[in-house]
């Protein structure tokens, strides 16, 4: 991918429809069956990202190809329970999504670079993400390692 044709951005209000439809995409890549997905999803997703810019400095970023959107990250404060100190800042990226024809071209990882940047200018000490099989490895060759997050599967 040449780097004059790759354009990465800071989202706009505009942007958000953009924004839930990746996200949807994601979840019928992650095997969600498309009758699983509600029916209110683009409202509840703008919903949420509403109130993770007022709330959670919430930030996302938009790859765009010769004026094609083809892909978008998003990023905020991972905020799970009352911290006790500014010196351990978790940050969130969530939503990383780059269109099939586009991926292996590095647009992912120019998305996830710049939702780091982020979240350290914003005071984050750690950057916190949830990979599907597809996205271990770039995350892995950005420098993320596995943690001790647990999961117990409640079905």
């Amino acid at each position: 991918m040449s780097e004059k044709s790759l354009i990465i951005r800071s989202a706009i209000k505009s942007d958000t429809n953009i924004i839930a439809e990746h996200l949807c995409h994601i979840a019928l890549g992650l095997g969600l069956p498309s009758d699983s997905i509600r029916q209110d999803w683009l409202e509840k997703t703008t919903k949420f990202i509403d109130y993770a810019c007022k709330e959670l400095r919430y930030k996302s970023f938009i790859a765009e190809v010769m004026g094609e959107t083809v892909g978008s990250a998003s990023c905020q404060l991972l905020e799970l329970y009352p911290m006790v100190s500014e010196a351990y800042q978790k940050g969130y990226i969530w939503g990383v999504y780059v269109k099939p024809a586009y991926r292996r071209q590095g647009i992912a990882t120019t998305l996830m670079k710049q939702a780091m940047l982020y979240l350290k200018g914003i005071g984050c000490t750690k950057a916190v993400l949830h990979a599907s099989d597809q996205g271990r490895m770039l995350y892995t060759r950005l420098g993320y390692v596995d943690s001790n997050e647990m999961v117990l599967n409640l079905d």
